[in-house]
């Protein structure tokens, strides 16, 4: 597949269609995967990577990149990444006539730290054969189930589908079952409100305002965040008390609700590992039982349930109690 998308980019580069590509590029190690902007086939062909480390969400970096007007950029979609991408069309975010989208299948992206769990340290690169991720490290080759170690998001992931592109790599899939997605959160629900806030405060107390999770995140594209503003006292610094630790996280939630598509890129990138997942998909699963089912980046038309009212919307009170609940 790697090969293809080059060879992929590269044409389009060379008859004009597009002035340049965005995909992945290696860091310092092989594990330091990050999106990537390519100009020329020059650099494609050196730099560009796709494999099992290839987890980064590109969407959001087309919202800058599609608004410089110097012609069309190229973006491989991964499902989830198609997701995010139909949905900040539907916000207007990005501008279609400056992005030309090739949707790519994806088996699911491993997760290093997991990698490192099973005892495997300097790793150098990754394939899959099957079922099975080939790990190659300094020591050697290891084999790993890619179950055992894919990333949480691809263990619960809700499609195969690319709801928007302008051409295929490969076949397509389709939608899958929410059962695995909505487990978490069927735990948390089954706890009593203390137990719940305990949870989370032990989880939110390891934040440490990196805001690595606002930056990633495709549903986060206000030019003025409301935590960067020095006259609020919070602007870029660590918490200072448990309720400046809840107070992020919960606005944060709270602003991408009925938004979010459940990319996973703020766990992913989360260095204390908070799984702040389970927030936004609380936040997808009332909206689906409250509201009637809803998929965020579904398409560029349809409204956010909490953009817009019917008479036979959820009361403010049967939305309290459930949250007494």
């Amino acid at each position: 597949m790697q090969e293809m998308m080059k060879n992929k980019a590269k044409a389009l580069l060379a008859d004009g269609t597009v002035t340049r590509v965005i995909g992945w590029r290696r860091g310092e190690f092989s594990y330091d995967v990050t999106p990537a902007v390519f100009e020329t086939a020059e650099e494609i062909e050196r730099d560009f990577v796709w494999d099992a480390f290839c987890g980064a969400n590109v969407s959001k970096y087309l919202i800058r990149e599609s608004a410089k007007g110097d012609g069309k950029i190229l973006a491989f979609l991964k499902p989830c990444d198609a997701f995010s991408m139909n949905q900040l069309l539907a916000e207007h975010r990005v501008k279609r006539e400056s992005v030309y989208l090739i949707g790519i299948p994806c088996a699911g992206k491993a997760d290093i730290e997991k990698i490192r769990e099973r005892g495997i340290d300097g790793v150098s690169g990754i394939e899959e054969d099957g079922d099975v991720f080939v790990v190659h490290s300094i020591y050697g080759d290891a084999r790993v189930g890619q179950a055992d170690v894919l990333a949480e998001r691809c263990l619960a992931c809700k499609s195969k589908r690319h709801p928007v592109y302008d051409e295929l790599l490969g076949e397509e899939g389709e939608d899958l079952p929410d059962d695995a997605r909505f487990a978490g959160v069927a735990k948390l629900e089954a706890m009593t409100a203390e137990e719940r806030f305990a949870f989370w405060r032990s989880e939110l107390s390891k934040c440490i305002r990196c805001n690595a999770c606002r930056n990633v995140c495709p549903a986060c594209t206000c030019e003025n965040c409301v935590f960067d503003n020095p006259a609020s006292g919070i602007s870029q610094k660590a918490a200072a008390d448990p309720f400046e630790e809840n107070m992020y996280h919960i606005i944060r939630a709270f602003h991408v609700a009925g938004r979010c598509t459940d990319c996973g890129e703020c766990s992913r990138v989360c260095p204390e590992r908070i799984p702040l997942h389970h927030l936004n998909r609380k936040f997808i699963k009332d909206i689906d039982e409250l509201y009637g089912a809803y998929r965020a980046g579904e398409d560029d038309g349809t409204k956010n349930p909490l953009t817009s009212y019917a008479e036979g919307d959820a009361e403010p009170a049967v939305v309290r109690e459930r949250g007494r609940a």
